[in-house]
């Protein structure tokens, strides 16, 4: 398919992340952008704002008429349910219609390609490494899992040298993608309901590594995982191989670190997001930067100016008593993380956390992991599991209260349940000795932020 024929657009499910960051590029490159959402967010209120048409009723009469046209492609994700009226009908009548992930093929397939994948970290080391080149004046086109605070947006452009992406590895969407230079931040199982066990999940890493192409076919990996190439750069924060960090210092509340390329040694730069985590993701922007030769000088002036991703350690309060930090993590491995970071920053504070699980599956497998991750918790208060694209009825062995109830069994004290409607009132009504509070989870928790900063506010001002 010819891109460049197509002038319009409609996406199903257009207020997702990865499909937002589409719908702003075929916007940015002046088609007409239409598309359908369950409910208004604020990132379908910045696509309206941007000129991009929402609509959130699932009515057909809702969808334009020109969607039957042959310059018309139909845009869905897969977490769009099969009972949705519009999807039933664009399936009849449309004549173009593709998955998200082969539409971003399309677009970088004849281009240079870099792609940064992994169960952990991929987010921020493709937000830092986009921002990096695009800083030090490097064309770019870039399409983020997230919202870079720099730029306000998941998608951000000033040309078309180098195309950078996401590489998703839900429901194998990385496979259609041939980049010319990879990047794995981290093998761990997750999206149990695709991989039923980790061999599965590297596989299938395996069969994207070997996608990669000339020009460059260069593939950058993580020391400390567990994947192999013979085409292989390595990174690592433990050993000293092609390019590693080291001497991971915390000064004045700032975080500062050591890099070492094949040729140089760079000394005390500063980690833009804190964490021990955070300076594996940082290391591997930083190699592939070095790779491509950015000069040492804008690699340091673009992490000093680097403002992170929403709902990645994000600060939304702080004061002589409280501070209120947001956080994306939906995965036990990244909530140890998160705590860890959130005790190094800020020791001996008494810790609480809201804990929205995501997706039922998710939450049976790694139940014993959940249990003891949430456990280092001072207070817990745990939110019902948000289903997603899942039923709750094909999930009667898990739920909020059973884990609770598993997780009260090591430690009772200070661990309850809330709905998310009530969470705010059992905040204010519970005098809860604590000093940090965390919302943790990758639902629909985020619509917490603004009530706990307003609360907070009027609390301590």
């Amino acid at each position: 398919m010819n891109l460049n024929k197509i002038n319009f657009f409609y996406f199903l499910g257009i207020g997702g992340i990865g499909m937002s960051s589409l719908a702003r590029y075929f916007n940015y490159m002046g088609k007409i952008v239409h598309g359908h959402e369950k409910n208004e967010t604020i990132l379908t209120k910045k696509l309206e704002h941007e000129g991009i048409i929402v609509n959130y009723c699932d009515n057909v009469e809702m969808i334009p008429n020109w969607i039957s046209s042959e310059q018309c492609l139909i845009i869905y994700t897969p977490a769009i349910p099969i009972s949705n009226k519009q999807w039933i009908y664009l399936n009849n009548h449309g004549k173009n219609i593709k998955k998200r992930s082969q539409v971003l093929a399309l677009i970088t397939q004849n281009n240079i390609c870099i792609a940064i994948g992994g169960t952990h970290g991929k987010t921020t080391t493709c937000s830092l490494l986009g921002h990096i080149l695009y800083s030090s004046g490097m064309k770019i086109t870039a399409f983020i899992g997230g919202i870079s605070k720099n730029y306000q947006s998941n998608f951000f452009s000033n040309g078309k040298k180098i195309f950078l992406v996401e590489a998703d590895e839900f429901d194998h969407s990385f496979l259609y993608l041939s980049p010319n230079i990879t990047c794995i931040t981290s093998i761990d199982q997750d999206h149990v309901e695709i991989y039923p066990n980790k061999e599965f999940l590297k596989n299938s890493y395996i069969n994207f590594l070997e996608k990669t192409k000339k020009p460059y076919k260069k593939i950058f990996l993580c020391k400390e995982d567990t994947l192999s190439s013979k085409d292989a750069i390595y990174y690592s924060t433990t050993e000293k191989d092609n390019y590693y960090s080291d001497n991971l210092s915390i000064k004045n509340h700032k975080w500062y670190f050591d890099f070492h390329t094949p040729k140089e040694n760079w000394k005390s730069l500063v980690l833009p997001i804190p964490g021990e985590h955070n300076l594996k993701n940082v290391t591997a922007a930083l190699a592939i930067s070095d790779y491509l030769k950015i000069n040492q000088d804008k690699v340091r002036k673009a992490l000093l100016l680097f403002k992170g991703i929403e709902r990645r350690y994000s600060i939304h309060y702080k004061s002589d008593k409280k501070v209120y930090i947001d956080d994306y993590a939906h995965h036990p491995t990244e909530i140890n993380a998160l705590i860890k970071t959130i005790k190094k920053c800020f020791p001996k504070k008494r810790i609480l956390g809201i804990f929205q699980p995501h997706l039922f599956s998710r939450t049976k497998f790694f139940e014993f992991f959940f249990i003891k991750s949430l456990e280092k918790l001072d207070f817990l208060i745990l939110l019902e599991i948000y289903p997603a694209r899942e039923s709750p009825k094909d999930y009667n062995n898990i739920s909020s209260k059973i884990l609770l109830d598993k997780i009260k069994m090591i430690s009772e004290k200070n661990k309850i349940i809330s709905s998310l409607s009530n969470v705010v009132e059992v905040i204010d009504k519970n005098e809860l000795n604590f000093d940090i509070i965390l919302t943790i989870g990758a639902g629909d928790i985020d619509t917490l932020i603004n009530p706990i900063k307003n609360l907070l506010y009027k609390k301590y001002g």
